[in-house]
């Protein structure tokens, strides 16, 4: 399952640099597929193809967020979600509407981080 960041937030940031495929972003900021990635364009819902520089909007206006497509919980990388080990609150938790297994987690930290 990816993580979420719940609205206990304090907005330290001390979250964002910690994650390895840029999944988690200041409040009110646009993310974008490509930060972190190695995605050049990705097909969404509905078989739009977006660049992958193209801005998404923000998830959340008030809080730091988490991109759940881009969430891997760190696996392939870390032992355990680094954002979770540094969150001084622990408002970084797991999503119960993202439910993946190991593999899929794997299989989209490969999808992300694919040599080009």
């Amino acid at each position: 399952m990816a993580i979420m960041i719940t609205d206990e937030c304090i907005n330290c940031g001390a979250c964002e640099p910690e994650c390895p495929n840029t999944a988690i972003y200041e409040g009110g900021v646009q993310w974008t597929w490509g930060g972190g990635t190695s995605l050049t364009e990705v097909e969404i819902d509905g078989g739009e193809v977006v660049a992958g520089t193209a801005p998404q909007p923000a998830i959340s206006d008030e809080y730091y967020y988490i991109v759940s497509d881009k969430c891997t919980e760190c696996m392939g990388f870390h032992e355990e979600p680094q954002c979770a080990a540094v969150c001084p609150v622990d408002c970084c938790v797991d999503d119960p509407d993202y439910r993946e297994t190991e593999e899929d987690l794997l299989a989209k930290k490969d999808w992300l981080h694919a040599a080009g």
